[in-house]
């Protein structure tokens, strides 16, 4: 063989390695041996100088990676209220109405009494919610003839729906919205005429009341929208000259105004709770220290504040199973066997875990809250309760966030309750209503934004690979790729990733899902995560509604039994049922809230949205009364 071919066979084996793949490059000696034997002086030269021009030039950096920018939930908002808007009755000033003549009353002279009043119109200013303004107009413009007034006096009509608006309160409204003086009985019979300008004045004022109040009470004094976008509800809207309508011929006014508030056994608890809690005392209190967390075993001085909360707020039967416990207790800090079982007790009494662990939770049942605080609750609960339909339906589901339960309602009537987990503070679940559509067994979990960017991204970046080994899918464009081959670097809000888990064991919505499609991607679902339902304070999921009990919600919703819902989720399949009729679903938000004996229950203020309504409330009160 020639120098020249063992040379070549050189320069083969040394390219091929000892691997038998052929490698990317060859190596430097290799590199100068080939060109040393093929390639003249004059080639050579020109590679050494492009050589040496690569190496003086900069390296481009390699591009950084794309900042990772968090899905961030909605945020809460300062409150902007309705400003009150003035009445135009330059329509009205006009003695020639538009209007049928049969509609007036005249008096027994033959008077228009309503024409006769019509002077003080044009004196007369009069500010009303927007809606209500321009009803008012609308109205008597139409219909212009008094529906407060008889000749030169006020109807007893009239002084009922008065009463109701002066007792607003009772319905968790506010009376000085809606004041309104009644005129004197007695008058000048000499000064007709400016007695009719006071009784034009009079109609026009209540008119106005009564469309504010209607507003007030069909949908709140509160536009939850404007709280912060964890609510979603479509304002109410109504034909406000109908309704004045409809009272002016009404044989009972004043029950047909107390009718536009809320309608069923809900309101009507709240109602008698306000009553009752306004009729009362403030009462003893005893104070607990917020930071306490005493556990079985331990000794705190704070073991004597407890006692003395058990001794006035526990059950009388309580304190009779424990009053040899109660009555030798004598001020010693040490938390012993026999006070831990009286814990307990009221633990289990209070709907707690009854593990005779004292910290927050046992603290809040404890202590209690105030009657004044009690009240506030159940008024803010009345505000709410005005965002939803004025009549719920017989068949809903009703989640209550604070509460952290799920019930279905047949006929009315509770059939199945259940504890649930609902977002934690920084994923909050969202206060809105909407209707089930179709039930998911052996679902996909399609992975939210927030989770892929907020979660995932940081390790992706730092593993390329992670999702493929959990098992997850992930789509680019809708284009299914392996999670390796993403250049998770350049990936960021908006980048068309997407990530679902299929079904599995250990899938995170379990065995099925029950969806009502919304904005907001929130449905009810199983959990492989059972423990947590063990818990007292249950927020802690990104937002969906997770159930102790998903089999038997699925059962009641489709209308079939728990065997034929195991049957489906047997088969191992992906499959979705739809719902013979859809069913409106609630998922609320209510600090106190009536059981199904009519007896309203408190709850802690989890996502502190009771202070943002408060905020609300009081902007709304100051617009109003400037």
């Amino acid at each position: 063989m020639s120098y020249k071919s063992r040379a070549g066979v050189a320069l083969i084996a040394i390219a091929i390695g000892f691997t038998g793949v052929i490698a990317p490059t060859p190596p430097a000696q290799a590199q100068g041996l080939f060109d040393v034997l093929f390639k003249s002086p004059a080639q050579r030269q020109r590679e050494k100088l492009a050589r040496q021009k690569a190496r003086s030039q900069p390296q481009a950096a390699a591009p950084a990676p794309k900042p990772v920018t968090r899905v961030r939930g909605p945020s809460y908002h300062t409150y902007r209220a309705d400003k009150l808007a003035k009445v135009d009755f330059s329509k009205l000033a006009d003695p020639v109405v538009t209007g049928a003549i049969g509609d007036m009353v005249l008096s027994p002279l033959g008077i228009d009494a309503f024409a006769e009043g019509r002077p003080a119109l044009a004196e007369l200013s009069l500010r009303a919610l927007p809606e209500s303004a321009k009803a008012i107009v609308d109205h008597y413009s139409h219909h212009p003839d008094y529906i407060w007034v008889a000749g030169t006096a006020v109807t007893e009509r009239a002084r009922a729906v008065v009463d109701v608006l002066a007792n607003a309160d009772a319905v968790g409204l506010s009376p000085a919205d809606y004041h309104v003086e009644i005129p004197a009985e007695a008058f000048d019979v000499t000064r007709g005429a400016e007695r009719q300008k006071q009784l034009m004045a009079f109609e026009m004022k209540l008119s106005a009341a009564v469309a504010d109040y209607i507003l007030d009470a069909t949908r709140g004094r509160v536009d939850p929208n404007r709280i912060s976008g964890y609510h979603d509800f479509k304002r109410k809207s109504l034909d406000l000259a109908a309704s004045l309508e409809a009272l002016a011929k009404s044989a009972d006014p004043a029950e047909a105004l107390l009718a536009h508030n809320p309608q069923g056994a809900h309101f009507e608890a709240l109602k008698a709770e306000l009553k009752r809690l306004e009729d009362l005392d403030e009462g003893k209190r005893v104070t607990i220290a917020e930071n306490l967390l005493l556990k079985p075993g331990q000794s705190n001085p704070e073991l004597a504040n407890v006692m003395a909360a058990i001794a006035l707020n526990g059950s009388d039967a309580l304190k009779v199973d424990n009053a040899l416990v109660l009555a030798s207790y004598a001020g010693k800090p040490e938390y012993d066997d026999e006070i831990v079982s009286l814990v307990k007790g009221f633990q289990k009494e209070a709907g707690l875990k009854p593990d005779g662990v004292v910290g927050p939770a046992t603290r809040r049942a404890l202590v209690g809250i105030t009657n004044a605080d009690k009240i506030e609750k159940v008024r803010l609960a009345m505000e709410r309760s005005r965002w939803l339909p004025g009549v719920l339906a017989a068949r809903r589901v009703f989640i209550n966030q604070p509460a952290y339960t799920a019930t279905y309602y047949n006929d009315g009537k509770a059939e199945l309750s259940m504890r649930v987990v609902v977002g934690k503070k920084g994923n909050q679940t969202n206060f809105f209503d909407d209707e089930i559509e179709l039930v998911e067994f052996n679902p996909y979990w399609g992975v939210p934004q927030s989770i892929i960017i907020n979660e995932m991204l940081p390790k992706l970046r730092a593993d390329a690979s992670y999702l493929d080994r959990l098992g997850y899918e992930v789509t680019v464009s809708g284009r299914a790729v392996s999670s390796s081959s993403v250049n998770w670097n350049a990936v960021g809000k908006g980048s068309g990733i997407g990530v679902r888990q299929p079904p599995s064991d250990g899938n995170a919505l379990g065995e099925l899902k029950i969806l009502f499609p919304n904005s907001h991607a929130i449905y009810m679902h199983d959990t492989p995560s059972k423990s947590l339902f063990d818990r007292d304070t249950r927020a802690l999921s990104h937002g969906c509604i997770r159930l102790k009990d998903p089999r038997g919600m699925a059962a009641k919703v489709l209308g079939t039994s728990v065997a034929d819902i195991g049957s489906y989720i047997a088969t191992g399949q992906n499959k979705q049922v739809n719902l013979q009729q859809k069913i409106p679903v609630h998922v609320s938000y209510f600090t106190a809230w009536p059981d199904e004996a009519g007896v309203v229950n408190y709850y802690a203020d989890v996502y502190n949205r009771d202070d943002y309504l408060r905020k609300a409330i009081a902007a709304t009160d100051e617009a109003r009364s400037s």
